[in-house]
């Protein structure tokens, strides 16, 4: 289990709508992982169960959407994500150990949007 590599993804418009489901088909042919998931779908993603990476089911945390042909971290997604480690929809399950680091890399997201990630408020 681990927390998905930092890629300092340029930023889509902060307005730009995030609809999960349909990142995801974008993200998969982007990243040529529709059969399976691989390291360029990995970098759509703030943390993955490594012990099951070939299996779509281990990424969580989406924060990525492929805007004219290239990957972008989506505000609204990074929002979300940071909502969900805070609690929101029910919260996510992950190692506690894998809750800072993943509360770093959004935070990373939250300085380039020039904003504080909601626990450091």
């Amino acid at each position: 289990m681990t927390v998905t590599r930092f890629h300092d993804l340029p930023l889509a418009q902060r307005d730009r709508e995030w609809d999960a489901a349909a990142a995801d088909k974008r993200v998969r042919k982007w990243a040529n992982a529709e059969d399976k998931p691989n390291a360029k779908y990995r970098e759509a993603f703030s943390w993955y169960d490594a012990d099951d990476a070939d299996e779509f089911g281990a990424y969580k945390l989406p924060i990525a959407d492929v805007v004219n042909g290239e990957l972008k971290a989506v505000p609204r997604a990074v929002f979300a994500a940071a909502a969900v480690m805070e609690g929101a929809r029910g919260g996510v399950d992950l190692p506690k150990k894998d809750i800072e680091g993943v509360k770093g890399h959004l935070a990373r997201y939250y300085a380039k949007l020039g904003e504080e990630p909601p626990w450091e408020r």
